[in-house]
């Protein structure tokens, strides 16, 4: 088994490698000139209207979008920190040492290789659970605020900084719709492969160091806040829940009276029909199941 410490060494390592590849990720796609991602055409259109080094613009905007989580409640943890610190200049060293490309068949593959990196950086710095970036904590902490669904969050945030950046003069092209199609269904590959687990004895043990590492997405008072809190995040394209949030999911599932599988009294369900459950039914499921159950509770309070 595992120590505690020697278990926390391997998730600080594998964060500070996804976040060095994740910058030199973006620094492929940059050189390859063929569009960008919209928080990276924002970054690159403030660096041509101030001068400024693209790897600091990088650094000033997630700095000042971690500012925003001071209204919304939240509480960064030690990846959402290093993210801020270190994203940028592995980004400006990976711009120091790769060329600009000028042949089309070089632009693409130089943008597939980016793209490809950046997925697997998004598994290394995610799967230690250590916090989320400081772009992904505003989108959640949004809907967590407003009740406005994440999609409509993240659309109207991505379009409004894609546009801005454009206006500036950040490169918008057929990369910037390739990263939005394909960066979903490459890191739904590289997510769980990274993902690193704590064995239930370890994350008892050291809960209180695991929240000051984690922190926290709690954005209101009262019960029904502290539920809703942190239950789902949003990386790169991708739906993502707390363990916490799955447990608390799970209970609260156990107690329904919506969705009849998941009752005690309904016995286990067989291995056949569970392996034929795709994670886009049970995605539906769940989402079916709170929408009803948000509809009962506000019948029963009126």
């Amino acid at each position: 088994m595992t120590s505690p410490r020697l278990l926390l060494t391997r998730r600080v390592v594998q964060l500070l490698v996804g976040l060095f590849a994740y910058g030199i990720a973006i620094s492929l796609m940059v050189r390859a000139g063929v569009g960008l991602s919209p928080w990276d055409v924002l970054a690159q259109g403030l660096s041509i209207k101030t001068g400024w080094a693209f790897g600091l613009i990088t650094n000033v905007v997630g700095l000042v979008v971690l500012l925003f989580w001071i209204p919304l409640r939240q509480r960064p943890g030690l990846g959402t920190i290093l993210n801020v610190l270190l994203v940028g200049p592995s980004a400006q060293l990976g711009l120091t040492i790769i060329p600009q490309q000028t042949e089309l068949w070089a632009e693409v593959l130089m943008f597939a290789a980016g793209l490809a990196l950046l997925a697997v950086a998004t598994g290394l710095y995610i799967g230690p659970r250590m916090g989320p970036g400081p772009r992904d904590g505003l989108m959640t902490g949004l809907h967590a605020r407003t009740g406005w669904p994440i999609w409509a969050v993240r659309t109207g945030i991505e379009v409004g900084v894609l546009v801005v950046g454009w206006i500036l003069g950040g490169n918008v092209g057929l990369g910037t719709l390739a990263f939005a199609l394909l960066v979903g269904p490459l890191c739904s590959v590289t997510l769980p492969f990274f993902a690193i687990r704590l064995p239930s004895a370890a994350a008892t043990a050291e809960d209180a160091v695991e929240r000051e590492l984690e922190g926290t997405a709690e954005q209101a008072t009262g019960p029904e806040a502290e539920q809703d809190a942190a239950r789902f995040d949003v990386r790169d394209g991708i739906l993502l829940e707390s363990d916490a949030a799955a447990r608390a999911r799970t209970d609260r599932a156990a107690r329904s009276t919506v969705i009849r599988s998941h009752q005690p009294d309904a016995g286990e369900p067989d291995a056949a029909s569970t392996a034929s459950r795709s994670p886009a039914f049970t995605i539906a499921t769940y989402w079916l199941d709170d929408r009803l159950t948000r509809a009962n509770r506000a019948r029963v309070r009126a």
